[in-house]
């Protein structure tokens, strides 16, 4: 190879291999040449929301060994994805935003920390804000892994630059507006005369410059009753838009008291703003949801609650544990494949798990149900039994209760029944109903304790005090037990906060335990219960808006004799 030839390769840079990644092309044969284990998957995280993560980017989290942060919440982030994946182990977390010193670090150090990282041969994922390729760190960083032999893989995330935007309900183009310029204003002296035409401007990092860019643009052309928005922390709950013109936006922006990170739009686009605001005008935008439920069952009320614009927050009130005297179960369960029982009746999801786990015990699979007719007390419980490859045979067609179950159970027949007896695997502390009103319809009942319900141990202290000083919006009960137990560990939620509520058997015993009841789900579901706090939340925000109140959240109480707060949403 010649000198010449020899200069092109390493400026050239990276090659694909055959596992599909990129890395350094050796120019001479002293260059390392990366290895399967030496590499490093340079991710986007999006501008904040976790949804906006692609599906390889979870991927790559879900396998990594080591995850090399930029800013705070990536940590969370990282936390609630690999959750919400089922993951049960976390990576290692290494701060790649800032040193010892608690300074932020320069590229180059942040590279030397990513490279460092590889070099341990573990699977790494350098998490980067936004896309690692649009005003980001990743080229260099990139580029000092190609200078070190080491693989690395691109996976372009959500930028700021448009998803804030978006989040903000201002597109960037219309049939009318087709040109955009992005400007990254930082440190940088910008000749701001070149942007006086009528282009839509994003602005980054401009937060504390916009007083000065505004009079430029105006001194430069563009009228000082041009349209401006500003969305600070775009894509969260946290997220504030300020709507203003060139010659306010600077004192607006200081009253509302907006911080960075924030994206600036300027131009005619923000006018669609009025009709196309989506997010900040979700029904339960930015509450503070209570969720007090077992941790194996937190995350569909969570995902429900986010999907409405609410920030839930999960205290384990309930701990499901096994009975303490297995023998009555052990008993039941053989009698079952004996071919002892007519019916088995599911009265929750957490039955079916105990059953199931109790199978799994013995080595037995579903074919033990054959011959055997099931009952389940509602549509979750059914999906539950679905789920192990069997179909229940009752499931109530009115109220998806215990007294539901029974309305529709059918009486015991000596000619189309052979056997009389069910079987009943249940929480120790289930009412007696179903058990009472099978015998009436002429069953005899064995009335199994599958699994127990233990109270949790206490929240954290400052979970505690939010609870009582009304710091939550809403708290979402799912059952009698989530009341008491919460009530037991925490206290009684302050009355500002909304009391969701499943049903009318939690809703009675809220009651008793002095709590109005704001919400009631018109059916016993997750679903339905999260749907109509949404109702409940959209039905206040118009209530607000029609009597000309700002927009506030049921914790943002005011005191008498105090001026009302300005609201951005």
């Amino acid at each position: 190879m010649s000198k010449h030839e020899s200069k092109t390769a390493v400026r050239t840079g990276a090659a694909t291999h055959d596992d599909g990644t990129a890395g350094a092309t050796h120019g001479t044969r002293r260059a390392a040449k990366p290895t399967v284990t030496q590499r490093v998957a340079f991710v986007g995280s999006g501008p904040g929301d976790p949804d906006l993560l692609t599906v390889r980017a979870v991927e790559l989290l879900c396998h990594a060994e080591v995850v090399v942060t930029e800013v705070p919440g990536h940590a969370e982030l990282v936390r609630r994805v690999l959750l919400d994946a089922g993951c049960t182990e976390l990576p290692e977390l290494i701060d790649g935003g800032f040193g010892e010193d608690g300074q932020p670090l320069t590229h180059a150090s942040r590279a030397k920390v990513v490279v460092k990282q590889v070099k341990t041969g573990r699977r790494v994922v350098r998490l980067i804000s936004g896309d690692p390729f649009v005003y980001a760190s990743g080229p260099e960083e990139a580029q000092a892994c190609a200078k070190a032999g080491l693989a690395f893989e691109i996976v372009p995330g959500v930028s700021a630059v448009t998803a804030v935007p978006a989040y903000a309900g201002i597109p960037l183009t219309t049939k009318n507006h087709r040109e955009v310029a992005v400007v990254t204003c930082g440190d940088a002296k910008v000749d701001w005369s070149q942007y006086a035409d009528s282009r839509t401007l994003v602005l980054l990092s401009a937060v504390g410059q916009i007083g000065a860019i505004a009079d430029a643009l105006v001194a430069g052309g563009r009228a000082a009753s041009t349209p401006v928005s500003m969305t600070s922390v775009g894509t969260t709950t946290e997220q504030r838009t300020v709507i203003s013109t060139l010659e306010s936006i600077a004192a607006d922006a200081r009253e509302a008291r907006m911080e960075p990170p924030a994206v600036i739009v300027v131009g005619e686009v923000v006018d669609l703003r009025d009709a196309l605001s989506w997010f900040e005008t979700k029904p339960l935008f930015g509450w503070r949801v209570l969720v007090p439920r077992t941790k194996e069952q937190a995350g569909a009320l969570s995902g429900n609650l986010r999907s409405h614009g609410a920030v839930p927050e999960e205290v384990p009130t309930i701990s499901v544990e096994p009975p303490r005297n297995p023998q009555q179960m052990d008993k039941a369960v053989h009698g079952l494949v004996e071919g002892r029982y007519e019916w088995i009746a599911f009265t929750s999801v957490n039955a079916v798990r105990a059953v199931r786990e109790k199978f799994d015990e013995y080595g037995l699979d579903a074919r033990a149900f054959s011959g055997l007719k099931i009952a389940a007390v509602g549509d979750k419980t059914a999906q539950a039994i679905a789920d192990w490859g069997l179909r229940a045979d009752l499931v109530p067609s009115g109220e998806q209760s215990a007294a539901g179950l029974l309305a529709d159970w059918p009486p015991y027949d000596e000619v189309l029944d052979p056997i009389n007896r069910v079987f009943l695997p249940r929480a120790d502390i289930a009412t007696e109903n179903l058990v009472a009103g099978l015998i009436d319809l002429g069953w005899e009942v064995d009335d199994v304790t599958a699994y127990r319900t233990v109270r949790a141990a206490p929240p954290p202290a400052p979970v505690r005090e939010a609870i009582k000083s009304g710091k939550f919006d809403a708290v979402v009960f799912t059952s009698s037990s989530t009341v008491r137990n919460l009530v037991g560990i925490a206290g009684k939620p302050h009355p500002s906060t909304i009391i969701a509520v499943i049903g009318p058997a939690t809703a009675k015993t809220a009651e008793e335990h002095g709590l109005r009841v704001d919400v009631m789900a018109p059916e016993p579901s997750v679903e339905a219960v999260v749907d109509a706090l949404a109702g409940f939340g959209a039905a206040r925000r118009l209530a607000l808006l029609d009597a000309d109140e700002p927009v506030t959240k049921p914790s943002e109480r005011r005191p008498a004799g105090r001026r009302k707060a300005k609201s951005s949403s």
